[in-house]
């Protein structure tokens, strides 16, 4: 390794995160937490970490799922044939994560922006679908309660195909929120 390859990935990173205006926090000075806005899953939040001789990428993606666990990681595992610089993985538990490593020599601020762009790409993209596979039976039975006690299912919206069984009446529509004058 270079001696000048960490300090120069550390700089890296900092650029990137600063120039694409992402809130980020340095716990230690070789470790970013950085917040990524994300459209399905509400924020990412991803750690960045300078080693010795990589720079490693990694965030909780969800919790080890309640049901179908084959099909579930299965499909993981086909997701990770085209993922650029990353992959899903799981900890002892089941939990998934998706993580990544580079070596040190290949961190540029513009590398660092692509596996920003990566990991939300692939974290909000294929949240939905995951919890569907692995979530399906809870997701109904939070529905029916949301319902049943008129409480809101605007997070839920996303998941009304498989919520609401052929027999059930459908749910009312989100109400419209109040317009400000």
């Amino acid at each position: 390794m270079s001696v000048q390859e960490r300090p120069a990935a550390l700089a890296a990173v900092e650029t990137a995160v600063k120039e694409a205006e992402l809130d980020f926090e340095r716990p230690r000075p070789e470790v970013f937490v950085v917040t990524l806005p994300g459209r399905r899953k509400l924020k990412t939040l991803v750690l960045l970490s300078v080693g010795e001789h990589s720079l490693q990428v990694k965030t909780f993606f969800c919790r080890r799922p309640d049901e179908n666990h084959a099909d579930f990681y299965r499909w993981l595992l086909q997701k990770n044939a085209d993922m650029y610089g990353m992959a899903f993985t799981t900890d002892e538990v089941g939990d998934v994560y998706i993580t990544g490593r580079i070596p040190l020599a290949g961190v540029t601020p513009e590398e660092v922006d692509r596996l920003l762009g990566c990991v939300l790409t692939y974290s909000d993209d294929n949240f939905n679908p995951a919890l569907e596979r692995g979530f399906a039976s809870s997701i109904r039975k939070e529905w029916r309660w949301r319902v049943k006690s008129g409480h809101s299912l605007r997070n839920l919206e996303a998941f009304r195909h498989i919520a609401e069984a052929p027999d059930d009446p459908p749910a009312a529509p989100p109400a419209e929120p109040p317009k400000m004058d």
